[in-house]
């Protein structure tokens, strides 16, 4: 007799591992990674780090901290070090690897940022932020009521989406010695110097800052990210890039006569491709080296299971003048890892359905560290034979309540929308479906726009194909991984052609799958996911029940209160409000609330910044103005990250007020 398994549960949350960051010791080749787990007691996220060597054996526990996060071997192999947090903000720590405790390193004020070791390991630069003259004059971070202040602000844009309203303090740069004797700060001004990396000889260390010498232009407006680089021995600085481009991250060729960098032009706003570039350290122009595949360089696959940073700066296999790059990039619904050799020819060196979220690499360029998910498995580390291709599973953290529970797999599929263009999507079957029977459908869409769903591992789609749903989504176009031209297509075009695409997809799911039942279709989403969401149901009665999340409802507000409101408003919906005030409303979901029939639940965010609060507040009070069905639900403490790393028993709240309100309905 067959036992059937278990279901994927919203309170599963707190039985995943999540994988990530990890680092090669040059020398044994012990990978050192961060073991993360939700803790349901604390209310909070539990981290250390942990080693397992390259065949994937003795993998064991290596910090006893409860927090630590980025461990990065030293040049020579024999100290680890970390960031563990601490009454000022994060820290560096050192642990030496045959055994010891671990050291703070760093006092730093208010915490440290990022950091990497020196080629000879004596020495680690870091930034950090800095004291404020502000503080000395406005009272910023006091709290007694007798000397409080109003904060005053005069820059365009003094707020942003996690991290909050600007306290006045800027992001500098310094150089500490290892043991903690001497600590240096590099650069000063009113700059954000972030991502240093160091020159291979050690005599250089490089970052990225964006510094406006003109003062009638304003920083703030001004879309662009530099390269300098400073001389450790004179503090020399010289700018390397020509302030053309958005530099994300960046890395010193092992020669040292070029440095690699991820970038995009901004051509289309934030619809632009991510490209590989490389411009000589003596000065020139920035030459692109991925012409010949159109792909954005990044992952940007999207996962309720993806709490950690951004994909690396290119990684080398060698120190030859040929030494070839790899990087991740985002493709058809998948993250591979890509191999480009200086003259842009490449190849993949992964394969298969999955999203490569972050890499490393071995000192000797044979083997990829790949930290991987699929869509039927949470996040693992691989090893990849650079030579070979072929590949070892190193950690295997999820597998028992993998195999505990029942997962839906997505199935792929690829249709023709009503003006033949070719989209992808998937769609989950409920998890223990009966054959011959109707199940209703969730349309799930992404936000953005200019992200993509793809081959990961979603707890969210699997808590919901548990309950008795099938889930449809796709990739509209707007999105990446399908080319610049699909990227951009959906920019100045809000609730145009996107929403056709949504409704194609769902025409083509109900004409070909006959386990969906075509009066019981649920809508949802999140941030431009949610702005479609509310479009949809302002411009047609076909689903029986939506939830909006972190969204947008109105332009015309969106433009002053969000932290992207002038960016994002002029590059996507290309307008203002003081003349297209008309444009803006037209493509604001609150312009048609007196249409929506559906029953709506707004979710949002108390501390969002990126969408505001007060966009759902707006829909909301509209809705019950008019006495349409409505609830609206406010989550304290928690930002527009709040599905990904928002506080666990929230996560568990929003997914649980999401199946109970399609439940209802459907």
């Amino acid at each position: 007799m067959m036992i059937r398994k278990g279901i994927i549960t919203a309170e599963d949350l707190y039985a995943y591992a999540w994988i990530s960051d990890p680092s090669v010791n040059s020398q044994s080749g012990t990978i050192a990674y961060i073991f993360k787990t939700a803790d349901k007691e604390n209310n909070s996220y539990r981290s250390n780090v942990r080693l397992v060597e390259l065949d994937g054996c003795n993998d064991r526990s290596f910090t006893e901290g409860d927090k630590d996060e980025l461990p990065i071997w030293s040049p020579c192999g024999k100290k680890l070090a970390f960031l563990r947090p601490g009454a000022e903000g994060k820290q560096i720590w050192i642990k030496p690897w045959q055994g010891g405790d671990a050291v703070q390193l760093t006092s730093a004020k208010y915490g440290v940022e990022t950091f990497v070791w020196s080629p000879d390991g004596l020495r680690i630069a870091y930034t950090a932020r800095t004291q404020a003259e502000a503080e000395k004059i406005s009272g910023i971070g006091k709290s007694n009521e007798q000397t409080i202040t109003g904060q005053s602000f005069s820059r365009t844009s003094p707020r942003a989406e996690g991290s909050g309203w600007w306290d006045g303090r800027y992001t500098h740069l310094f150089v500490i010695e290892a043991e903690g004797t001497h600590t240096q700060q590099l650069t000063y001004g009113d700059i954000v110097a972030s991502q240093p990396f160091w020159s291979p000889d050690g005599e250089e260390l490089a970052y990225l800052a964006k510094i406006v010498d003109d003062p009638v232009l304003d920083p703030d407006l001004l879309i662009f990210c530099d390269i300098y680089k400073i001389n450790i021995s004179d503090g020399k600085i010289v700018k390397l890039t020509d302030s053309s481009l958005f530099i994300s991250q960046a890395s010193y060729s092992p020669k040292g006569d070029t440095i690699d960098f991820i970038a995009n032009d901004r051509a289309y706003g934030s619809a632009t491709h991510n490209n590989l570039y490389t411009i000589e350290t003596s000065g020139g122009l920035p030459a692109i080296i991925n012409s010949q595949l159109d792909m954005q360089i990044g992952n940007v696959v999207l996962s309720d299971m993806k709490s950690f940073g951004t994909s690396p700066a290119p990684l080398y296999g060698s120190v030859s003048d040929e030494s070839p790059m790899y990087v991740i990039g985002s493709l058809h619904g998948n993250a591979h890892v890509y191999r480009f050799s200086r003259k842009g020819s490449y190849e993949a060196v992964t394969s298969g359905d999955r999203d490569v979220y972050q890499l490393a690499i071995s000192a000797d360029g044979r083997y990829i560290i790949a930290a991987s998910s699929d869509a039927a498995s949470p996040g693992e580390l691989y090893r990849i034979d650079t030579f070979t291709k072929k590949e070892l599973r190193l950690t295997a953290w999820n597998d028992q309540i993998m195999r505990e529970k029942e997962v839906s797999t997505p199935q792929s599929f690829w249709f023709t929308t009503a003006d033949e263009w070719e989209l992808q999507g998937w769609l989950m079957k409920p998890s223990l479906m009966e054959s011959g029977d109707k199940y209703p459908m969730l349309l799930h869409i992404h936000g953005g726009p200019h992200a993509l769903y793809g081959n990961s591992y979603s707890h969210e789609f699997q808590a919901l194909a548990a309950k008795g749903y099938g889930i449809l989504f796709i990739n509209p176009r707007g999105s990446f991984g399908y080319g610049q031209h699909f990227a951009q297509a959906c920019r100045g075009d809000f609730g145009g052609r996107d929403y056709e695409d949504l409704l194609d997809a769902v025409d083509y799911v109900l004409s070909h799958y006959n386990f969906i039942d075509e009066n019981r279709l649920g809508v949802c989403g999140g941030s431009y996911g949610g702005f479609l969401t509310s479009w949809i149901v302002g411009q047609n009665d076909r689903f029986r029940a939506a939830v909006t999340e972190r969204s947008i409802s109105n332009w015309l507000s969106f433009f002053g209160t969000s932290d992207i409101g002038i960016s994002y408003t002029e590059g996507e919906i290309e307008g203002n409000p003081w003349e297209d005030a008309e444009k803006l409303w037209a493509r604001s979901p609150l312009a048609y609330v007196k249409n929506i029939q559906t029953p709506l639940l707004i979710l949002h965010g108390e501390q969002d910044l990126r969408c505001p609060i007060g966009q759902a507040e707006e829909l909301y009070t509209a809705l019950k103005r008019l006495g349409k069905e409505t609830e609206f639900v406010r989550f304290p403490k928690s930002n527009h990250a709040l599905p990904r790393n928002g506080i666990p028993s929230l996560r568990l709240e929003r997914l649980k007020r999401t199946s109970d309100w399609f439940d209802r309905y459907l």
